[in-house]
């Protein structure tokens, strides 16, 4: 996996995938969206961040999600 916009430095953020060298992890962005915010007010909140930002953190998530095998949870 490739990503421009996303770095992994294992001395900064213990090598949590972050955004451009920032100290913004991915997850941070794509949990700002999952609670329903919009990219503006993510923007707004992190001004480091550049709108393309937000698309190339969800890319690297749904890449991030197809690469594991991830436990469903029974249901009875």
């Amino acid at each position: 996996m490739e990503f421009e916009r996303i770095t992994i430095d294992p001395n900064k953020m213990r090598g949590v995938p972050c955004i451009r060298g920032l100290r913004i992890p991915v997850a941070t962005v794509i949990g700002q969206l999952a609670a329903g915010r919009t990219a503006e007010q993510i923007l707004a909140d992190f001004p480091d961040l550049e709108p393309e930002d937000i698309p190339a953190a969800l890319e690297y998530a749904a890449e991030a999600v197809q690469e594991r095998e991830l436990p469903l949870k029974r249901t009875a």
